[in-house]
């Protein structure tokens, strides 16, 4: 399994708004240790749902433009997407109990 994929700033629009399923972004960096904390759990949560959500990470340090369109101010941050609207956000930290609650809000 190659892990969650990272997108960038050019492709959020096209695999996070105009998405047919729910969709998980995860705001990261290389440098966060909670950020690198929670990528398993990323991992699984994408494993566990298949098809059901999309799940996608990207790096705030090479792509600005979209944690200043939804102020992330401290990662990692999760936003929930659905029919291309944000339906939840999560700053910090989850253990995997608390990602699969917040990740079912969108399902």
């Amino acid at each position: 399994m190659a892990g969650v994929p990272y997108i960038s700033d050019s492709e959020f629009k096209s695999k996070v708004l105009d998405s047919a399923v729910p969709v998980l972004l995860d705001f990261t960096a290389a440098w966060c240790g909670p950020c690198k904390a929670i990528a398993p759990l990323l991992d699984q949560v994408q494993t566990e749902k298949g098809a059901a959500i999309a799940v996608y990470k990207l790096d705030i340090d090479d792509n600005p433009d979209t944690p200043l369109q939804f102020s992330v101010q401290s990662i990692p941050t999760l936003l929930l997407f659905k029919n291309g609207k944000l339906v939840n956000r999560n700053v910090g930290a989850l253990n995997k109990g608390k990602l699969d609650q917040f990740v079912a809000t969108a399902l």
